[in-house]
């Protein structure tokens, strides 16, 4: 018995579609039978049809009911029976829909391609020692990649799809028997009351996970690399997975974690404790130094060593800005070169540091546009920024903030709104974690992976400055 004509149904698929060009369909005439093929040819692997679909249809012999052609016909590892409702949303997701005219229900069969990047060093973060594998565009490689490190039932995928038009899919990935379940609820619940248009990437969805989504401070871990997501899970995080992203998300997050970095782990622990106080002198300087220098040239010159002193004053004083002006110009303009070599083809960069460092910068110390400490500070705090990359676009502002506080009353109002930034940082809470544990609160098990690290065999606990199930993780 018919339940309806196969090409009335195709048509109306097709409006569905809205007759978009790359949406293709077959009818093959089999034993007086109709059987209807319809998929996207945009997204659909054309040797695989052929050889599992199109060909096995004309070849077997028996009736093309939907139970033969899950069983004996079609040979796919995804191939199932699906309703009415779930084909249009099938056919978007790479699958070739069959329709036999024998049963309410459509088969359905997933032969997707499209273009993909093979896993290779993330070049955001420049691997020394370890795995060299990143994390790519595609939500099964990257899933894949979690399943090589994790050959355990406890590890857990949960599927979402967000935004109206671009239905993107979202895994939430944590290990069961280690991270807290209200935490993992949590984030669930909030990736679920997400209405928008569309999410391009995980940055999209970075404010709705945010306790505070208009603070200037990051509250959301993020990482390419497969081995360092990896380590958060085991220490009781929850990863978040965006399809067509490389960046996978992580909670809860703490601000130490960007200090501590994918190479200090494959490393001797002396070094990695040296590397991290050199990251985070690198973060102070960046922060505080054209502030400092800037209110001791204004207002504590006094403090400075006479011979320092004379050479500042030699090589300003012709100089025909004011200190501040002159700071905020040659910050403004490292800005604007970074900007440039951002933006720039890749050829045009080796130019665009000449005219940079040479033209600009020394022909302006030339002519007295711009003196020659105030280039080297601006430099050295531009260089030193990117010893936590991961806090680029805050230590920016945060420079921007304490100059312009170092220039209006000099050291004291520096030494002000530092009180205020830690007080501020003390309120900060992501998903149970204190954002500057394990130091406030202090934390003593989780000191051993702070500033200093100590070695592997003794961090014997998982953090506890964030909640999780399972303390150990080592007899």
């Amino acid at each position: 018995m018919f339940f309806y004509c196969v090409e009335e149904e195709i048509k109306e698929i097709k409006k569905q579609l809205n007759d978009s060009f790359d949406v293709e369909s077959r009818i093959i005439v089999k034993n007086n039978q109709k059987i209807g093929l319809i998929y996207l040819k945009s997204m659909t692997d054309g040797k695989v049809f052929s050889e599992s679909i199109y060909k096995v249809i004309n070849e077997f012999d028996g009736e093309l009911t939907n139970e033969n052609l899950l069983n004996k016909v079609i040979i796919s590892n995804d191939v199932a029976e699906i309703n009415k409702e779930e084909v249009v949303q099938k056919i978007l997701d790479g699958c070739v829909i069959v329709l036999t005219g024998l049963s309410e229900k459509f088969v359905s069969s997933e032969i997707q391609k499209y273009p993909q990047r093979t896993p290779s060093e993330p070049p955001t973060t420049p691997v020394i020692n370890g795995p060299r594998e990143g994390f790519t565009e595609d939500i099964k490689t990257n899933i894949t990649l979690l399943r090589r490190r994790f050959y355990s039932k406890d590890l857990v995928l949960t599927n979402l799809s967000v935004g109206r038009y671009t239905k993107t899919k979202i895994v939430v990935a944590y290990i069961n028997g280690i991270a807290d379940k209200r935490i993992v609820r949590k984030i669930i619940s909030r990736l679920k009351r997400i209405d928008v248009d569309g999410i391009i990437d995980s940055y999209y969805i970075l404010e709705c996970l945010q306790e505070r989504p208009h603070s200037l401070f990051k509250q959301v871990g993020f990482n390419e690399k497969p081995d360092v997501i990896s380590a958060k899970m085991l220490e009781g995080r929850v990863a978040i997975i965006v399809d067509n992203s490389p960046i996978v998300l992580t909670l809860p997050f703490v601000i130490i974690e960007d200090i501590q970095n994918s190479n200090d782990y494959y490393a001797n622990h002396y070094y990695a404790g040296y590397l991290r106080i050199i990251r985070i002198i690198g973060l102070l300087m960046a922060v505080f130094g054209p502030g400092l220098f800037l209110s001791l040239r204004l207002y504590h010159y006094y403090i400075l060593p006479l011979k320092y002193l004379i050479t500042i004053s030699d090589t300003t004083q012709n100089i025909p800005f004011t200190p501040f002006i002159e700071i905020l110009f040659v910050s403004l303009l490292f800005q604007i070169l970074y900007e440039v070599s951002l933006r720039l083809p890749s050829y045009l960069g080796l130019a665009t540091s000449v005219v940079g460092a040479l033209i600009l910068g020394d022909t302006g110390v030339k002519a007295g546009l711009i003196s020659p400490p105030t280039v080297i500070i601006v430099a050295l705090a531009k260089i030193a920024q990117y010893t936590v990359p991961e806090q680029n676009y805050q230590i920016t502002i945060l420079q921007f903030l304490f100059l312009i506080l170092g220039g209006a009353l000099g050291i004291f109002s520096i030494v002000g709104g530092m009180i205020y930034l830690v007080q501020y940082l003390t309120t900060i809470d992501s998903y149970t974690a204190p954002y500057l544990a394990p130091f406030s609160p202090k934390v003593d098990s989780d000191l051993k992976d702070a500033i200093f690290k100590t070695s592997f065999t003794n961090m014997k606990q998982r953090p506890q400055s964030f909640s999780n199930v399972n303390k150990d993780r080592m007899e």
